[in-house]
């Protein structure tokens, strides 16, 4: 892909290349084409991408590839930490001692350990990291978000793909916000316009004085666990994004009220208005269902629960599952809000007792679940932070306890799924974890492999305000995990 100062260009192919390799928007065409454009380069000859579903476990605050999945046990003691290297089911692929479900699901998932980008700092991480871009867009305000920002992966897979009934990207269980009230870039559409949002499933109230799994797992980086209560997870207020006002939806559908009071008043509207594709989808969620079944997770079969865990990562991860089953094409699941996973102090404490077990267990249902469907295969799994941890335990001022700091250098990415090699390591930190040693990977590489997993044809494009269209892909998928 051409770029000019770490900017993306405007596409610029051939008629043939798009016809054969199915280039969105380009000539003229709508999204609604994709199916068509699939099938002509298949007749081209070339083979059509297959569609399949994605998981994007975004962890927000940044987890540490020395604690998890990239352990150096023969460096200093400074830079290992305290965490020791278990054997995993897979010879030669070693992971922390705290995620023992994982170690022994070894052969279902794959990692990059040599995923880095420039930036240290949280905002531009998440911007960086949830758009697939290493560099941040042309003024950006690490304070809020912009009309200017990239767009999310979860925004241009919403446009990408056809909407069958229901949106095709989802974000839950909330938007990220720190604990100051600031929104974090980087969630939303950004040049794309508003109206191309994600679909935020808001399950359950943002606090800003809680972290982590709550109410089994929650905690305070200098209070300990704490799980207050009148915490509650539930079926999701649906509500159309913004700049979609119009007729009876004037105020935005802010769908407060129970599911399924709401649903014949908005068929009955949809008979007698013209509404655009996400008005549709509202009325599609609301109709469905097996999209109310997927929402109720907490009332689960105990059987379930007992497995993913009673806690926010056990329910927004079983949440997923169900989305993915009933057609959603790209489901976020953000694992913690504030910053849950920024350990700069505590880290061992808290990685151990707060955070490791409920995402062990969850994600290790996770995967037993989709492998016993049969849709391992079919859905890809993606988990990462906005960056890695540095290579050395310190203690910085006013912090108690030790904790490693942010680090865009490098980080571990887990991959499992979606046709992926199970068993897998690419790339590789050197000897300290401080930077790629080999086989080094970019973010744009990370969207790439989501992209083309969701069978996003690879001249594809979205399109900003001003109707420019800009290159999906900016680089290639990950070489060797399939």
């Amino acid at each position: 892909m051409s770029s000019t100062g770490g900017l993306p260009q405007h596409p610029r192919l051939t008629r043939r290349s798009a016809i054969q390799a199915g280039a969105v928007g380009l000539l003229g065409l709508g999204m609604n084409h994709l199916s068509a454009l699939r099938a002509e380069a298949a007749a081209a000859g070339k083979p059509a991408p297959k569609a399949r579903s994605v998981i994007y476990i975004f962890l927000s605050g940044g987890l540490s590839q020395h604690e998890s999945f990239d352990l150096k046990p023969e460096a200093p003691e400074q830079i290992r930490g305290e965490f020791q290297p278990i054997e995993t089911r897979t010879p030669g692929i070693q992971i922390c001692e705290h995620l023992p479900e994982l170690s022994k699901r070894s052969h279902l998932w794959s990692l990059v350990r040599s995923l880095s980008h420039p930036s240290n700092d949280h905002s531009a991480g998440h911007m960086i990291m949830l758009s697939g871009q290493s560099v941040v867009p042309p003024g950006f305000d690490p304070n809020k978000p912009k009309s200017s920002d990239w767009p999310s992966i979860a925004a241009v897979t919403g446009a990408a793909l056809p909407h069958n009934n229901l949106p095709p990207a989802v974000v839950l269980p909330e938007r990220l916000i720190h604990r100051s009230g600031r929104v974090i870039p980087g969630q939303f559409a950004g040049q794309m316009g508003m109206q191309r949002d994600p679909w935020f499933v808001e399950a359950c109230q943002f606090n800003a004085k809680n972290y982590g799994a709550w109410p089994e797992y929650g905690f305070h980086f200098e209070r300990g666990n704490e799980n207050p209560e009148g915490y509650v997870f539930q079926a999701p207020n649906l509500a159309l994004p913004e700049g979609l006002a119009g007729s009876r939806f004037e105020q935005r559908l802010a769908l407060r009220e129970q599911i399924g009071s709401q649903q014949a008043l908005l068929e009955r509207v949809a008979t007698h208005e013209q509404f655009d594709r996400y008005r549709q989808d509202a009325i599609s969620l609301l109709a469905d269902k097996s999209v109310h079944k997927a929402f109720d997770v907490v009332n689960a079969p105990a059987k379930d629960l007992d497995r993913y865990g009673r806690n926010v990562f056990g329910w927004s991860l079983l949440m997923a599952r169900r989305l993915v089953e009933t057609g959603v094409s790209l489901v976020q699941v953000n694992l913690g809000n504030n910053e849950t996973w920024d350990t700069h102090q505590g880290i061992f404490p808290i990685l151990k007792n707060n955070l490791f077990p409920p995402t062990d267990r969850a994600l290790s249902a996770l995967l037993d679940d989709l492998q016993a469907s049969g849709q391992l295969d079919s859905t890809l799994i993606v988990m990462a932070g906005e960056f890695g941890r540095t290579p050395k335990v310190s203690t910085l001022p006013k912090m108690k306890e030790p904790g490693r700091d942010h680090w865009g250098a490098v980080q571990t990415v887990f991959f499992a799924g979606g046709g992926t090699r199970g068993g897998t390591v690419i790339g590789s930190s050197d000897r300290i974890g401080g930077h790629p040693a080999s086989s080094p990977q970019t973010p744009e590489n990370m969207a790439a492999t989501i992209y083309q997993s969701l069978g996003i044809p690879a001249t594809a494009a979205w399109h900003d305000q001003e109707n420019r269209p800009h290159h999906i892909y900016q680089a290639e998928p990950i070489q060797g995990l399939t």
